[in-house]
């Protein structure tokens, strides 16, 4: 069995998905993200947890790092025997900032790490498609693994995705309180009137450009109609907060299924509601990387 015996720690970053438009779609890394550590062990599954999520996570195979780390070794058909892991969670969980694509993430390059020659059994494509199988969309997972902006698409039934280099200032207001991504899901309509699925086909063309060469565009670029007003109702006050950045002339957006908002601006952390709290990012350009 070829298992490296020492070690291995990585960082997995926060992801933002819709960016406004963009739904299901676009994905962006941010400089705010998960260390975990993993180490082969003589057996069984040992997991120590400390920061956001540390109360509620399980400690056992069913963890969703453990059960990414499971699903790579059988692709690279072996495994340790049993395995240790250290997770420093930064990621909110519920918030709509990818803690659930950066576990996936995490795990997928910690069990390739592990065995050796991994890296070159295991190409980028093929850790796409393995964490959209995990995750069940590729906006998060993608940005996730690659850093920067990810436009990710499903071709057949391959995970396919296009990284691009972005440089824009990002602040996010995070709540108290989560919303789960299946309850934001469950709010969205089935059909959408052509006019605006349109309208959003031109705001995500728009918003890539905004992104990558026209940042005084991005107001307008990131104007949505299928997704964030229908969900306003699961979080009002993230929509409030939308509506009032936007009116300020500040691009705002519910970041994927909320209820965190995101801005493209910085200097604007004071203008946290009271029980949130903000930070000011960027885009991380690495992705998910050994350390």
């Amino acid at each position: 069995m070829s298992i490296a015996r020492k070690p291995v720690r990585v960082h997995a970053p926060a992801t933002s998905a819709n960016l406004g438009p963009g739904f299901d779609a676009l994905g962006l890394a941010l400089t705010m993200g998960d260390l975990v550590t993993a180490e082969a062990t003589a057996g069984g599954v040992e997991i120590q947890v400390s920061g956001e999520g540390a109360a509620d996570v399980p400690r056992d195979e069913s963890h969703l790092i453990v059960r990414a780390m499971d699903a790579t070794f059988d692709l690279l058909g072996e495994r340790p025997e049993g395995l240790r892991l250290v997770c420093e969670n930064t990621i909110p969980h519920g918030r709509g900032l990818g803690s659930s694509a950066a576990a996936i993430s995490a795990g997928i390059v910690l069990a390739r790490a592990l065995v050796v020659g991994g890296e070159e059994r295991l190409d980028a494509r093929t850790m796409l498609q393995l964490a959209t199988d995990l995750e069940g969309h590729p906006d998060n997972v993608a940005a996730a693994l690659l850093g920067g902006l990810a436009i990710a698409w499903i071709d057949g039934a391959a995970a396919e995705s296009l990284r691009l280099d972005v440089d824009v200032p990002v602040t996010v207001f995070v709540p108290g309180e989560a919303v789960s991504t299946e309850k934001a899901r469950g709010l969205l309509p089935d059909v959408v009137p052509h006019g605006d699925a349109a309208f959003n086909a031109g705001r995500a063309a728009l918003l890539v450009a905004a992104l990558t060469a026209a940042p005084e565009r991005l107001i307008s670029a990131t104007e949505d109609r299928l997704h964030q007003s229908f969900r306003a109702q699961a979080m009002p006050d993230s929509y409030r907060l939308v509506r009032q950045l936007r009116v300020e002339g500040i691009p705002a957006v519910i970041s994927g299924a909320g209820p965190t908002v995101l801005a493209f601006a910085d200097g604007i952390a004071g203008a946290v509601p009271e029980g949130w709290w903000a930070a000011e990012l960027g885009v991380d350009p690495r992705g998910t990387r050994l350390l």
